[in-house]
């Protein structure tokens, strides 16, 4: 094995992380589609390479997994196409934005709830200072 052989298995990862991360940017998609890159059957085959990262041992390393649902909608033509439409691009933004404000709103909840039965119930001080005899 070459001594240069781990540090170049770890850029090609970290170089391969990021770029499946941009996935996730709906205009990043649309500047790929309108340069032509989309066509391109090399970079359409690179796409198809990528599905390994929603391998469990890949994914963790995500901090934007919704790249995965891209990438995954990427492998279709029809997809690729529409991206050259900023239109499309736009209305993908504004959905991811939705989804989002919806999750985080979600979650805010749950979190409270949570929380509220994790605190101890506790018990009303009892009425009156009747004392036994």
């Amino acid at each position: 094995m070459r001594s240069g052989a781990p540090e170049q298995a770890r850029n090609r990862f970290q170089s391969e992380l990021e770029f499946v991360q941009c996935l996730a940017n709906p205009n990043y998609l649309n500047f790929l589609a309108q340069r032509g890159f989309l066509r391109e059957k090399p970079f359409v085959n690179y796409l198809k390479y990528l599905l390994y990262w929603k391998e469990p041992e890949y994914a963790k390393f995500l901090k934007y997994p919704h790249c995965l649902h891209m990438l995954e909608l990427l492998q279709y033509e029809h997809f690729r196409k529409e991206l050259v439409n900023a239109q499309c691009a736009k209305f993908i933004d504004e959905q991811q934005l939705l989804h989002w404000q919806h999750y985080s709103r979600k979650r805010t909840r749950l979190q409270q709830a949570l929380a509220e039965q994790q605190q101890p119930q506790q018990q009303p001080p009892p009425h009156g200072n009747a004392t036994a005899k």
